[in-house]
């Protein structure tokens, strides 16, 4: 199996457990944040869903200019939604492009012409597309405790529900 066939066989059943989360959002509290230089709850649930396929979009070359870092206000869960299912569909038709090669070939962010990061695709892959979008979902998860709506359960239980391999279907 190849680097890419591997990283999307992680990536698919985080993508529905992320979606969970996001669908637990209610309409009306997409603006509430936990604090003033946080993200609001709208803005968190849309980064998390645009992350993977902005990520994915960008190692297509083997280099691209950072990011403007500022996350729109989203006014509908629904437009959430939708940004991460156009995510997940870029993601799973990019990433098997990639083969093992690619995925071991250096990649790099430039601010300009300064180079902020070169390293192997699969490590930025691997670093923002998976581990910093896990890390978000479980910020997600604390605004969602603080909204006192159920949290979902991810590897193992949440204080709600008992881990996917255990709910009654």
């Amino acid at each position: 199996m190849s680097i890419a066939q591997t990283m999307l066989a992680e990536f698919q059943p985080q993508a529905a457990l992320t979606r969970k989360f996001i669908e637990r959002l209610p309409q009306d509290k997409l603006t509430w944040q936990p604090h003033p230089r946080s993200f609001t709850a709208g803005q968190l649930a849309f980064h998390l869903a645009a992350v993977p396929g902005g990520v994915i979009r960008a190692v297509q070359n083997d280099t691209a200019q950072a990011p403007d870092f500022s996350v729109p206000q989203p006014t509908t869960r629904a437009e959430i939604i939708e940004t991460l299912d156009a995510s997940v569909t870029t993601v799973k038709e990019l990433l098997p492009r990639l083969d093992d090669a690619s995925m071991n070939a250096t990649w790099s962010l430039l601010a300009g012409d300064r180079v902020l990061l070169a390293i192997p695709r699969y490590d930025f892959l691997r670093g923002i597309m998976l581990n910093h979008w896990y890390q978000h979902r479980g910020q997600f998860g604390v605004y969602l405790r603080l909204l006192e709506i159920p949290v979902p359960a991810t590897w193992g239980p949440s204080a709600d529900e008992p881990p996917t391999f255990m709910q009654q279907n």
